[in-house]
């Protein structure tokens, strides 16, 4: 975001709320003015003149905006129906009534802006990510500075309760880390030497020094609150609807007036002030405010309950797509599943013990750096006395042979057995399968495997109780895909997929999915960017920050846990309710007091009532979609 814009936008809110601070002292010094004018000592013009003097401390403010926006070519807002309807009713005479529509009016802006500003509040309390200064290490000592001025390469110093301010690396000492800010999570996480940092994650215990690796303004906590500040642009349907209806109501209601004021009074020959008098009270009642304010509040609310749960969502319209699901497509690795390859069984021959196979094979395995390597070390978790370990030999393709302990040791897939006549038992099992001899007798077989991660049953549980499809695209051997689905109890799975299998297969999950719904796919990112973009709603698990996740998805689980997809499909759905809700209780209680208005059962001062409650109770009920915490997923 440009430094100018922002400064701009910044003033503007600052404009903003200096005004509704001030609101009060200028309703409470027109109610001052306005009671005196009513002591009938006074000569008539003197009351005129304080009636007069009330209306602009109460609505000068509403008549310059009206001015400065028809100079802009913006006609019909509520500041120009107000202007007109109240100068209308000094012209008939009515001057209290004039006088205290503005003065209703602004209590009505008063109580609003408190809650707008409510929401801001509690949606930036929830992102209370910014950090405000950056200790920085300088020759001199420890240096505090705005994080905009951090150089990248520069060391900072993150002391037991500060945030981070900038992504960067641990170079010295050890920490835990409060990422519930990031993730919703309120597990901590211990970060040491060599590690990642990520901005936004509070210090809570030990000293820390970063070396900085990226600028403020690419830093994760910059492009998140960007993400939040700027989740209003991309407007939804319901939003647009409301743009085109302003549109074209303001000036049908005004030629309405127009019609009322001077037609019933020609067509029957009565007199005109009393239609005239209906007519600017029908303007006073088709101010929009309820619809223009609560709708865009509702999504902005909804975005931030979402943020609180740790699933950010980049605009309102995927709010929308996101409500309505018609099939939900996941990739498996590190989605699904945790992406780390562990031991899942040991199964020794009988004579052998599951230590002295493990041992064997993890030895053999030592000097390899594969992940199946790893993990065979990882599960035998013992030193390896290497001494004892020589004539490695790697066989692309087979496994691996070496000379453990004076003894040969074959370690590797069914071919290795076959090409040395060892005599085995293929294992009918999914996963890598690592099969082991000792000087050509078959020792036993151990079962490497993905692992599931531990919500993934939850959420497709969830998904399920949803009424909503799920699938699963992988680019893994068919039987460990078939397992995968078995267990997780998904409706469908394709595997065997290299990425541009996996958009071909979404482009047809897309063409027989339900008019009207969205397909979501979910996807890790990393290699998932060309199908995180052509799904309806692409959700990355950012986990702490996959950068290619971040810019190519619609919405991001900062956690990891697919549990949350359920999570923010409800969130999404309470959003759209509580926007419907809005648009249907104002337009019905507009018409009702239109009609009203119009054959001359309500006076201006209840249309203004009428007028500052709507919006109020629309206000009040958008705020409930910042309450997404108490929803349930499973």
């Amino acid at each position: 975001m440009c430094e100018h814009h922002h400064h701009c936008e910044h003033e503007e809110k600052h404009e903003h709320c200096c005004e509704n601070s001030f609101r009060p002292v200028k309703i409470a010094a027109a109610i001052v003015v306005f009671a005196i004018a009513f002591v009938p000592v006074f000569p008539e013009w003197l009351r005129i003149v304080m009636f007069l003097a009330a209306y602009i401390i109460a609505g000068g403010d509403v008549l310059f905006t009206a001015i400065k926006n028809i100079f802009k070519g913006d006609f019909f807002d509520e500041n120009f129906l107000m202007g007109v309807a109240t100068l209308g009713a000094f012209g008939i005479k009515e001057y209290p009534e004039a006088v205290m529509v503005m003065i209703l009016y602004q209590i009505g802006e008063y109580f609003q802006h408190r809650a707008v500003e409510k929401s801001r509040r509690s949606v930036t309390e929830l992102m209370d990510i910014r950090p405000d200064y950056a200790n920085v290490e300088e020759k001199s000592g420890l240096v505090k500075k705005s994080p905009e001025e951090v150089k990248i390469g520069d060391v900072i110093v993150v002391a037991a309760g500060e945030k981070i301010p900038l992504d960067g690396v641990v170079i010295e000492g050890e920490a835990s880390m409060d990422t519930s800010a990031l993730t919703g999570e309120s597990v901590p996480r211990k970060i040491a030497a060599g590690d990642e940092a990520v901005s936004g994650c509070i210090n809570t215990n030990g000293l820390i020094k970063i070396q900085v690796t990226k600028e403020f303004g690419s830093s994760t906590v910059a492009r998140i609150l960007e993400l939040v500040e700027n989740a209003g642009s991309k407007k939804t349907k319901a939003e647009n609807f409301i743009t085109r209806f302003a549109r074209y109501y303001t000036p049908a209601v005004v030629v309405a007036a127009v019609i009322l004021a001077f037609l019933p009074p020609l067509l029957t020959g009565g007199g005109f002030s009393i239609w005239i008098e209906r007519a600017l009270t029908f303007l006073v009642i088709s101010c929009p405010c309820a619809l223009v304010i609560s709708v865009p509040l509702g999504f902005f609310a909804g975005i931030g309950g979402a943020s609180r749960c740790g699933i950010l969502v980049k605009g309102s319209c995927y709010l929308e797509a996101l409500a309505n699901p018609d099939t939900v497509v996941f990739d498996k690795t590190g989605t699904l599943t945790k992406g780390v390859f562990s031991v899942t069984s040991v199964n020794p021959v009988d004579g052998v013990t599951e230590d002295e196979l493990l041992r064997y094979t993890a030895m053999s395995e030592n000097y390899s750096s594969h992940p199946i390597a790893q993990s065979l070390k990882r599960a035998f978790g013992k030193g390896i006395n290497t001494e004892s370990i020589r004539d490695v030999e790697e066989l692309a393709g087979f496994g691996v042979r070496a000379s453990v302990e004076g003894d040969e040791i074959l370690a590797g897939n069914s071919k290795l057995m076959d090409k040395y006549s060892v005599v085995f038992e293929k294992a009918e099992e999914s996963g890598t399968v690592v099969y082991t001899a000792k000087n050509r007798k078959y020792l036993g077989y151990i079962v490497i495997s993905d692992v599931i991660k531990e919500d993934s049953p939850a959420a497709i549980k969830a998904l399920k109780k949803l009424s909503v499809k799920t699938v699963m695209l992988t680019g893994d051997n068919p039987d460990t895909a078939e397992k995968t689905a078995e267990i997780l109890g998904l409706d469908e799975y394709h595997a065997h997929l290299m990425p541009e299998d996996k958009v071909e297969k979404l482009e047809e999950l897309i063409a027989k999915k339900q008019q009207n719904r969205s397909v979501i796919f979910v996807g890790d990112g990393i290699n998932d960017a060309p199908v995180l973009t052509r799904a309806d709603v692409g959700i990355a698990m950012g986990g702490l920050g996959s950068d290619a996740a971040i810019e190519a998805a619609d919405a991001v689980i900062m956690d990891d846990s697919p549990s949350k997809i359920a999570l923010a499909v409800s969130a999404a759905r309470k959003t759209m309710s509580i926007v419907k809700q809005n648009i249907v209780f104002a337009l019905l209680i507009k018409a009702l007091f239109l009609i009203l208005g119009a054959v001359g059962l309500m006076s201006m001062w209840g249309a203004v009532f009428a007028d500052v409650g709507v919006t109020l109770l629309a206000v009040i009920n958008s705020l409930r979609a910042l309450q997404i915490k108490s929803l349930s997923p499973v």
